[in-house]
């Protein structure tokens, strides 16, 4: 626990609050429910793409080896979700668009590359056995239509929302704000694999387009890298912020909120509100 007023900034949005933050070269930290079990929606692709790096540092894959992204892989998304033709793209651009802009169709290719059992196998290795996977980002819509039927899920009614097994961390792909900060900073401490993958991951996580959650609790001169996640009444990001004086800190926030809508800008705003107070208190 820590005493800064992040109950106030998750009561003002409406939303129930996980956070965890700790220093990447130190041993402090603060925490609000931090090992508790959350939804990590998108973040997961973090450990998909420490997976890739590290199979492509070792060379057993080819980071500019071509795959395509088909119809069969969109999901009317963003990136090449929603692109009308089929994509080719290499590895290290799927791994790009993952992350970048967190590419659904992107990231179920590039999982079928590296294997969901390796990414397990990276995570149990790193010794982060409360995070696992379900799948890839189809396998998690697909639970909701073995729940629903098929049906549009872009007009899902609020009943039908809260009760999905997407939401629940017990039914779905889940973590703990703990562990995703642990895994951030063995990557920028060199310490998830060779120099060379961590690198890599650390380099794509930082042109994250996304500024409207754990960015906007950070001015300019600080660097901010990051994963966010959404789905419905889920709102997360997890990343590493890095102050000019060389001061670097993992923070995880991990929102449930009673809207169930995917646009929320006051939980999008309370995210960096409460990574700014946590980071602010261990800076103190």
């Amino acid at each position: 626990m820590f005493d800064i007023p992040v109950l106030d900034i998750f009561d003002s949005a409406g939303a129930r609050g996980f956070v965890h933050a700790r220093e990447v070269d130190g041993e402090g930290e603060v925490s609000f429910d931090g090992d508790e079990p959350v939804v990590l929606a998108s973040v997961f692709k973090i450990p998909i793409m420490l997976e890739y790096a590290l199979q492509a540092a070792a060379g057993e894959i080819d980071r500019t080896e071509r795959l395509s992204v088909t119809s069969a892989d969109k999901d009317g998304g963003i990136g090449t979700s929603g692109c009308a033709d089929d994509v080719s793209l290499t590895l290290r651009d799927l791994a790009h668009f993952m992350m970048t802009m967190s590419d659904n169709a992107a990231t179920d290719v590039l999982l079928r590359k590296v294997g969901l059992d390796r990414v397990h196998a990276t995570l149990a290795r790193l010794g982060l056995g409360r995070t696992r996977l379900v799948g890839g980002c189809a396998e998690l819509f697909d639970q909701v239509r073995q729940e629903l039927g098929d049906i549009d899920l872009e007009a899902l009614t609020g009943a039908q929302i809260s009760g999905l097994a997407v939401r629940d961390p017990e039914r779905t792909t889940s973590g703990t704000p703990r562990e995703i900060t642990t895994l951030l900073t063995r990557i920028w401490r060199d310490e998830a694999g060779p120099a060379e993958a961590c690198a890599e991951v650390r380099a794509v996580m930082g042109r994250q387009v996304w500024p409207h959650r754990l960015a906007s609790g950070f001015g300019d001169e600080v660097k901010v890298s990051g994963k966010t996640g959404t789905l419905w009444g889920v709102r997360n990001e997890a990343g590493v912020v890095e102050y000019p004086d060389g001061a670097r800190y993992a923070v995880g926030v991990f929102l449930r909120t009673a809207h169930l809508g995917l646009r929320h800008p006051a939980a999008d705003a309370a995210i960096g509100r409460a990574a700014r107070a946590a980071v602010d208190r261990l800076r103190a």
